[in-house]
């Protein structure tokens, strides 16, 4: 059996994805929750296949969420869903470790179809994301947040949910300075004046919820 795990705040989505997928016979759902932090618990206990993630969550970002599952297993399979189109930020999720990414307004069966893509140690890419693939991750063509690197979009996501630099230089064991650093860079590569504009980015994108 195909042991999966769905992490979404919307219990109704998780209700019918439940449903839906419990309709194959090799698949079974071990856990469902809503939070990132019950997400990383699951990794934890170590009981699970695969991970499907939405990336706008109350308590931590997808990002966030992403990169604390990469640290402790870092050969699980992770689908993000996501309500925004892909080319809001598949390449950048990807190139963060995601294995694959889907818009939860689409066709259920490509998720079913996305899963078995994963289990087998692949990743699960579409036509889409592909074409940006080609064109290069980061273009001058695709979303600003695209331009940062892993540790700029990670300064990025939690000043835009209003945390100082001093506790985020304290989370992040790096020196005020150095969080300084890259809040001038964040704000130099996607042409934004202060933490406000950042947090309105983060909203109008759906990196944050």
């Amino acid at each position: 059996m195909i042991r999966i795990a769905l992490v979404d705040d919307h219990v109704l989505l998780r209700a019918g994805l439940r449903q839906f997928l419990e309709e194959q016979p090799d698949f079974t759902i071990v856990a469902e929750v809503g939070s990132g932090r019950e997400a990383l618990d699951i990794v934890r206990r170590g009981e699970v296949d695969v991970m499907l993630l939405d990336i706008a969550m109350p308590d931590q970002n997808g990002v966030d969420t992403l990169a604390a599952i990469r640290a402790r297993a870092p050969a699980l399979p992770v689908l993000i869903l996501s309500s925004f189109p892909e080319a809001h930020f598949a390449t950048t999720l990807l190139r963060l470790g995601a294995s694959g990414y889907l818009n939860k307004g689409g066709d259920p069966e490509e998720i079913v179809g996305a899963i078995r893509v994963l289990i087998r140690g692949r990743k699960y890419i579409t036509r889409g994301v592909a074409e940006q693939l080609a064109d290069g991750i980061g273009g001058a063509g695709g979303p600003l947040h695209e331009r940062l690197s892993e540790r700029e979009l990670q300064v990025f996501l939690r000043l835009a949910q209003g945390e100082t630099i001093g506790h985020l230089a304290d989370s992040l064991c790096l020196s005020v300075k150095t969080v300084s650093t890259y809040r001038t860079r964040v704000m130099e590569k996607m042409r934004l004046a202060s933490n406000s504009d950042l947090t309105y980015y983060a909203l109008k994108t759906g990196l944050i919820a």
